[in-house]
């Protein structure tokens, strides 16, 4: 059975799902694996729970005389391949958004501005890998004037095969950093793997690219783009032209359309003076996409992460900037450095590790606790293996649960306390006993 075969099908049992917790009646099941799991397993089981059809790519798991399994050479690549054929079915625009770090965040304030005017899908949570993908293109329905899909990386490839399936028409890389070194083997490798993005607007006619202006990476890979850019230097042609006012603790900036000339002024509730790219990302595609200024402004100040994403938050003891869903060696310099220069006081960090760096482990952890010392956060907590292997003399922790004790023993009183590590460290945790 072809693609488009099994999707007359989807049109008339027009639910998917891969889950046999989740089987709504009339629905199609797709037998996807995991590390742990094979969905052809439980395809007899999703059938008698209600579903209309089960698609396998075992034969031994199909019941000879049931028309209602489907066999397939690959499931992932057929769930994959029918979430790109529903998706060729609504003509409206696509924006692919990937990038080291703030494409997250890039995407829910896009979304917020784009809502000013249309009727968006947008990724969900962290639905951005080749799974997450294809079902957030099974949301798309007639309603939907245009659509933000997030694209998630770690390895060479992995945003090849994303674009391949979401087909956007207009892309950002937020940025290229230092992640999932050991994935993507290098930092060049990285830079390729965002790349693919642009690799495939390329070859796409009338696409269009959205672009940090100053990022000199970015721009070396550009050529041969229609490129609309944003940034802080309004010498380079830039739709959208930004400045940091202050931020204690939160970003303060203004901003323009370069074509008017007329300065906005955004009270943001997100910490960070780094977050002026995301907030300009924004605001720059929704004027492409006729917003007007003062509805894009209003968004922007409007904006509060729940996420654990540079959010602050006030407890009785301290005040919280947690930055704790996700740590790399770029993202762990922006927050430091902003919080090197936030005019507040007293400071305290409490770091976790930093995963996936492979080999460059090492040596990323101590340039992090080289910058520290340089820049004199004295009260500074190192959480994990890797930090533990770095030469200080500041405090170590194996892991939160010995944090957690520390503080129940002796807890800080009074501080802005940066938070920020991978998120398997858990240190989301330490917010109710700070």
């Amino acid at each position: 059975m072809d693609i488009s075969e099994l999707y007359e099908i989807y049109t008339r049992y027009p639910h998917i799902t891969t889950d046999t917790r989740d089987c709504p009646a009339a629905s199609i099941f797709i037998a996807l694996k995991g590390e742990k799991f094979d969905g052809n397993m439980f395809a007899a089981s999703a059938l008698d729970k209600g579903c209309a059809y089960a698609v396998v790519d075992e034969p031994e798991y199909v019941v000879e005389g049931d028309g209602r399994y489907i066999l397939v050479d690959d499931c992932l690549k057929t769930f994959q391949m029918l979430a790109r054929e529903h998706r060729r079915k609504f003509k409206i625009p696509v924006i692919g958004i990937t990038g080291t770090n703030g494409k997250t965040t890039t995407k829910e304030l896009l979304s917020a501005v784009l809502a000013m005017k249309y009727k968006v899908l947008c990724t969900q949570g962290n639905f951005n890998n080749d799974v997450g993908v294809p079902k957030t293109l099974f949301r798309l329905d007639d309603t939907h004037e245009i659509a933000i899909v997030e694209m998630g990386a770690s390895h060479p490839g992995d945003i090849k095969t994303l674009v391949e399936i979401a087909e956007p028409q207009y892309g950002i890389i937020t940025n290229v950093g230092k992640a999932h070194l050991q994935g993507f083997g290098s930092f060049d490798g990285v830079v390729r793997t965002k790349g693919e993005l642009y690799d495939f607007l390329r070859a796409r006619e009338g696409s269009v690219v959205f672009i940090h202006n100053e990022n000199r990476y970015l721009k070396d890979m550009s050529h041969g783009l229609t490129l609309v850019g944003y940034g802080t230097d309004d010498d380079g042609g830039v739709r959208v032209c930004g400045r940091v006012k202050d931020c204690a603790p939160y970003l303060r900036f203004e901003w323009k359309d370069t074509a008017k000339g007329e300065w906005y002024l955004v009270r943001t509730n997100l910490i960070g003076s780094y977050n002026i790219y995301n907030m300009l990302a924004a605001a720059c595609i929704g004027l492409v996409f006729g917003v007007a200024p003062e509805r894009i402004n209003e968004v922007l100040e409007r904006y509060a992460p729940n996420n654990n994403r540079s959010q602050l938050e006030n407890t009785a003891y301290n005040h919280l900037i947690v930055d704790a869903y996700n740590a790399n060696p770029t993202s762990m310099a922006a927050a430091l450095e902003n919080f090197r220069d936030m005019a507040v006081a007293p400071k305290m960090a409490i770091l976790g590790d930093m995963r996936e760096l492979g080999e460059a482990s090492d040596a990323e952890h101590q340039k992090v606790v080289d910058f520290i010392e340089r820049n004199g956060i004295a009260d500074t907590w190192l959480v994990g293996n890797e930090f533990g292997k770095t030469l200080t003399s500041m405090r170590k922790f194996c892991n939160v649960d010995e944090v957690v004790e520390e503080i129940k023993r002796k807890r800080p009183e009074g501080y802005y306390i940066l938070i920020k590590g991978s998120n398997g460290m858990k240190l989301s945790r330490l917010t109710e006993f700070l």
